[in-house]
Formats: C-alpha cells, sequence, structure tokens
C-alpha cells in the first residue's frame, strides 16, 4: 500500500482541522495521523489519532456524535488536512456544536456567542436574540416581495452600491422570513449544495453517449 502524499510531523501526526462543508464554520481540531486519514477517507467518517491514548480514535463511536466526511482537503505543504464534513450532532466534547466559542476581548477570553463564525450565523444570532416577537408570516411575506422588487430594480437601472444595499436588505428579510418558520439558514444553503452536487455530477457513460466528430469534407474533385 502507498503512503498517502502527506508531510507528517516528527510523531508521525498532521494537525485535522473538522469544518462544516455547507456553512464553513469550524467545529473541531485534533492531530491525524496517516492511518487516521486513510481510516477517514475509506469510512467517511471523522477518524484521529488520540495522543493521550495511543490508539486512532472515531469521533462519535462512544458518544455517537460522529463525524461525516464528505471529502479531506490539504493545505499547499500537504501538512495540514481539512475533514469537510456534514456534522448532524454537537462537535465538542462540552455538548457545544463547535469547539471554537470562545473569542479574545482584549487579553481575556470570553464567551464568544454574540459573535459567531460566519457574517450569516450573526445574522440569525441577532434574529434569534431579539425581545420583540417575529413578524407573523404575511407580514414578513409582504417585506421579502417588497425587497425583491426593489432588488430587481437596482439591479436594472442603479449603481452597484445600491444593488449591494437591496440585496443586504434582501437577505436580512430572506432570514427573518425562515426564523418566522423556524427554519434554519443552513437548511437553504444544504439544497444549495445538494442543487449544485446534481448540476455538476456527471454520469459515466457520458462519454460513450457522444456524438461522434464530423467527418472532414470530400474534394470534389
Amino acid at each position: 500500500m502507498s503512503q498517502l502524499p502527506l508531510k507528517l510531523d516528527a510523531q508521525g501526526l498532521v494537525p485535522a482541522i473538522v469544518q462544516d462543508h455547507v456553512t464553513g464554520e469550524i467545529r473541531m481540531f485534533a492531530y491525524a495521523s496517516e492511518a487516521a486519514v486513510r481510516c477517514t477517507l475509506d469510512t467517511g467518517r471523522g477518524t484521529f489519532w488520540s495522543r493521550s491514548r495511543g490508539e486512532l480514535w472515531q469521533k462519535g463511536r462512544v458518544s455517537g456524535h460522529e463525524i461525516p466526511v464528505v471529502r479531506v482537503l490539504a493545505d499547499c505543504d500537504a501538512d495540514v488536512v481539512i475533514y469537510s464534513s456534514d456534522p448532524l450532532s454537537p462537535s465538542c466534547h462540552s455538548g457545544a456544536p463547535s469547539c471554537f466559542f470562545q473569542a479574545f476581548y482584549g487579553e481575556q477570553l470570553g464567551q464568544a456567542s454574540a459573535q459567531p463564525q460566519s457574517a450569516l450565523a450573526g445574522l440569525e444570532a441577532q434574529l434569534a436574540s431579539r425581545e420583540r416577537a417575529a413578524d407573523d408570516a404575511a407580514t414578513v411575506a409582504a417585506k421579502i416581495r417588497d425587497g425583491a422588487g426593489e432588488l430587481a430594480q437596482a439591479i436594472e437601472s442603479e449603481s452597484d452600491e445600491r444593488v449591494v444595499a437591496e440585496a443586504a436588505d434582501a437577505l436580512y428579510e430572506l432570514a427573518a422570513g425562515l426564523r418566522s418558520r423556524s427554519i434554519a439558514m443552513r437548511r437553504v444553503l444544504a439544497e444549495v449544495d445538494r442543487r449544485l452536487e446534481k448540476r455538476d455530477s456527471v454520469p459515466p457513460q457520458r462519454a460513450s453517449v457522444l456524438p461522434p466528430p464530423p467527418k472532414p469534407m470530400q474534394s470534389a474533385r
């Protein structure tokens, strides 16, 4: 069996970062041996090397919080890998979705719940933290329709700055509409990802059904 093209450290390990392939959220960090990376590739389940126990460790085998891995990425030097995942449960041993829920405030660490990792997650968090009740479905729908019309008008005939502003308004109203139905933005992004995969997939037999190239024209002489 050939070795994987990885640059391992002196302990035979590489840092392995788990990332939600839909939202981009960083979920956890651990180390992986070549065998762990190979096991991840073979099984589609995030597998690491436990430095404390000195053995392979498949995340979630005991807790049930497995990490389904869509693909494994490597950096430019092949000495760090990313497990691009589709997490279905918390990734942190504390029970939090992500291990990265602390942030530096000056030189002090504090809870980072008010600073989600992405702008979309921040928007959802802001909407969820509003003290007033969410608008009813009819009100939200009317705002979305109005915003879509203004965005369309801006795209058709207004400046780029106006398009960006109207798009931001439309995105806000979309997030509010999803919240009114208790639908997470991740579900929408996952559907977009599913459609992209469906569109980009190429049937193996496609090459055999392509029409043959045209024959060269014969000389009339």
